[in-house]
Formats: structure tokens, sequence, C-alpha cells
């Protein structure tokens, strides 16, 4: 596999414990000295804190950067831009060419960022938004259970990595204290009885400040009390993604998503386009769907929509 030149100067600066010479970058990437010089520059104007002298060159810093080259191994399915109207936009033309699975599109802001129910998502720099491309092989009716688990790799992975004590709200919205912190999107696509794609588009806030826009909303950096680095944190919810996605769509993914939520055994409130919903979560079905208890002891399935906790009667 070939990375990008600039992923291989960043690295041996990186691994060096002080100054690395022009003549050992170029040996070691197998490039002229002037196209290091060149890579060097174009690191320095994306904000790379590079020492260049006359024996060479040093890394001091690095900016919470989420090019392609700064993910290894991922590099050629990372792909990365400055701003996007939504991160779905390309990710559905990568899906429908048959990219890599778990190629990801990942934006610093989106101009149009999306929610349920067509509401926007504010997406403005500091938060971390992508889109991640799946190809499980798997029915239509299973597919609920791929987003239940890509919230619930989202959950675990902010408290193992972070420690942030996060839950999920049916669908897909992560908690903090019942302040907001991250929703998710998705978009699937059949191919005769089996699922082509899933793109899950996922808008986290870690550094930005989602208060003036987004009701009780909260961002990782208010939560923890310092900046985050979002790169980390991608690739932590990557690994994670992948390393369990044999089991996406396996019966204990309820079970599990379950245990990790706070929506069930309360009064909720769930708005669809076209009827509002109220009763008391009881449980999930095999396929996602929400099951609410009504005053009268019958039940309602809701597959889908926006939900609040309580019964509210303005959401």
């Amino acid at each position: 596999m070939t990375f990008s030149k600039k992923a291989a100067i960043l690295g041996l600066l990186r691994n060096a414990p002080g100054i690395v010479s022009g003549e050992t970058l170029s040996r070691q990437t197998g490039i002229s000295r002037v196209s290091v010089w060149k890579h060097i520059r174009a690191l320095q104007t994306l904000k790379y804190a590079i020492e260049a002298g006359a024996t060479g060159y040093r890394l001091k810093n690095a900016p919470d950067a989420l090019f392609a080259w700064e993910f290894g191994r991922r590099e050629p399915r990372i792909h990365y831009y400055g701003t996007l109207d939504s991160t779905m936009t390309p990710a559905r033309k990568l899906a429908r060419a048959n990219c890599p699975a778990f190629s990801v599109v990942v934006a610093e802001q989106q101009t149009h960022g999306r929610g349920r129910l067509d509401r926007r998502w504010d997406s403005t720099k500091g938060g971390l938004y992508f889109t991640v491309v799946l190809h499980p092989r798997i029915s239509p009716l299973q597919s609920a259970r791929v987003n239940l688990y890509a919230g619930l790799v989202l959950v675990e992975t902010l408290q193992e990595h972070l420690g942030v004590a996060a839950a999920v709200k049916w669908p897909n919205d992560i908690l903090v204290e019942e302040h907001k912190l991250a929703g998710m999107l998705s978009e699937m696509e059949t191919e005769g009885d089996l699922v082509s794609f899933i793109n899950i588009g996922m808008g986290i806030n870690v550094n930005n400040d989602p208060t003036g826009n987004e009701f009780n909303a909260v961002s990782l950096k208010q939560i923890l009390g310092h900046s985050v680095a979002r790169k980390p944190l991608l690739e932590a919810f990557l690994d994670r993604l992948e390393a369990g996605f044999g089991q996406a769509a396996d019966d204990d993914v309820i079970a599990r998503w379950k245990a990790k939520t706070i929506t069930l055994n309360r009064q909720v409130t769930v708005v669809t386009h076209n009827r509002t919903v109220r009763g008391l979560a009881v449980g999930l079905d095999p396929s996602g769907a929400l099951v609410l208890q009504q005053a009268d002891g019958s039940t309602v399935m809701v597959t889908h929509g926006d939900c609040f906790h309580g019964d509210i009667t303005q959401p």
C-alpha cells in the first residue's frame, strides 16, 4: 500500500529525536530534496509547525488535523474536505461507485449539515463531521441493527477513550446528562434482496460551541474543560466499528444497545413527518423499532422519528 509523501515526511519527523536532514528525508522518501522542501512548505501552510534550518527540519507541533495522510493505513479510504454542504453527498457517490467498505468522508465544516426530519445540524469548525460507507451483505430488514450498532460503538468509544458518561437516545442521538453531544443520520440503498450500502453520517460536538444554535446541546470541550484532539477520537471510533462489524446485525446488538440507552422505561414523544406518538418506551422489537405502551395497555411500534424524553405537547 502506497502512502503519500506528506505522510512519509511527517512520520520521519515525528519519530526523530531531533533534526532530520533534507538528505535523509530525500533518501527515505525517494524524492528529491527540492520536492522535500516543497512538501515541507505546503505542510507549514497547513499550520504544521516545522522548523527549517541549515541542518534540516524539526517538527515542533502539529495541528488538530483530519487530512488523509494523518490516518496511516487508512489514508487511501479517507476523503478530506475543508467545507462541504454535507458529508453525505460525496459519500453517496462513493458508495454508488462501489468504494471500499469503511471509506470515510470528513469535513471541517458543513454548510447544510442535516439531522432527522430535515432539521439542520450546526456544523461549525471544531466539531467532527463525517460519513462512513458500509457494505453489509444483509437484508434490508436487518439494516436498523447496523444503525443501532454504530450509535452503540460511538457511546463505547466516548466512554473508554475519553471517560465521558455518554448514553444513547433512540434512535441514535448521543446524550451526556440529557444534553445532546452527537447525532447520527443514515442512508441506505438496496440491490435485489440485499443491502448495497449503508452510509452512517455523524456529527459530534468536540471543540465547537453548539449552544447558540442547538437547543440543549453540549460539546466535549465543555464537558471535559479542555480541547479534545479529533483525529484520535475518529480513529478510535473506526477501530471499534471495524473490529466488531461482522456482528453488527446479530441479535445481541439489541440487548447491547438497551444496556447503553436512557430512553427505555420513561415517557417519550416521537415526532415523524406525519404524526406524533406518545407513550411509555418499554422496549425494542427485533427490527429496532421502539415499542411504546399506551395508557390502555396496548402497544405501538415506531420505526423512525425524532424522540423527545417526556410527554411533550409541542416538541
